[in-house]
């Protein structure tokens, strides 16, 4: 579970917590993957369900979204869906808007803030380019959840201990009535790129302005002013 996906945890528990519901938790990949299922139930979720799947890097976008719109489906009725806003490690960004464009959902991402009304709709705040946007949907919908929502909460020790006897079924694509979906996009390689060398220099000087002539004297014999 990475950042986001926690950010998003926790609005539905606040959610829940607010208005009440259930929160069922889904995740793709092996049985490896049920211990981050397990710190989100222990969060505060009702009900984990692992879906068998590729998981890390060797997890597309376009199959991910296939096999959590399938479970869905088999969920169904649902009111919200809550995903992380892009995966920590290759910063994709495309399951919530996929898995939308699958359920025939509006889409919001990604999301700030929101509130549930009355009327069965939400008011969203989503990230722009240096501004906010404050927007209507009615739900049900998919909103991809930023860090700038929330502040997840460790896991209480009564939560931990439910987590650990709780009953994660594993659910296959044959579970989900669908073939294993083939990867849209297949993953060659990542690469880091390496961090650009730095050096710093001390200006030492008896005063500020003594070493403010230094500074600039130092800055003309480098061709920058």
């Amino acid at each position: 579970m990475n950042g986001y996906d926690a950010n998003a945890v926790e609005a539905a528990v606040m959610l829940k917590e607010k208005h009440g519901g259930s929160i069922t938790l889904l995740s793709i990949g092996d049985e490896s993957v049920k211990a981050a299922l397990r710190r989100a139930f222990a969060m505060g979720g009702d009900r984990a369900v692992l879906i068998a799947g590729p998981t890390g890097l060797a997890a597309d976008s376009a199959a991910t979204a296939a096999l959590l719109a399938a479970a869905i489906r088999k969920l169904a009725p649902v009111d919200l869906i809550l995903a992380g806003r892009q995966a920590s490690d290759t910063d994709a960004g495309q399951v919530p808007q996929r898995l939308a464009a699958l359920l025939d959902l509006p889409v919001i991402t990604p999301v700030k803030g929101f509130t549930i009304d009355a009327a069965g709709g939400a008011t969203v705040e989503r990230i722009g380019d240096g501004t906010t946007q404050r927007l209507k949907v009615m739900l049900p919908a998919v909103l991809g959840v930023s860090n700038e929502i929330n502040k997840p909460r460790p896991a209480p020790l009564k939560g931990v201990m439910l987590a650990k006897k709780a009953e994660i079924p594993t659910w296959s694509a044959a579970d989900l009535g669908i073939e294993p979906p083939m990867p849209a996009l297949i993953l060659r390689r990542l690469s880091v790129s390496p961090m650009p060398e730095s050096r710093a220099e001390l200006i030492a000087a008896p005063s500020a302005a003594a070493a403010g002539v230094a500074l600039a004297d130092r800055l003309r014999q480098e061709g920058m002013i």
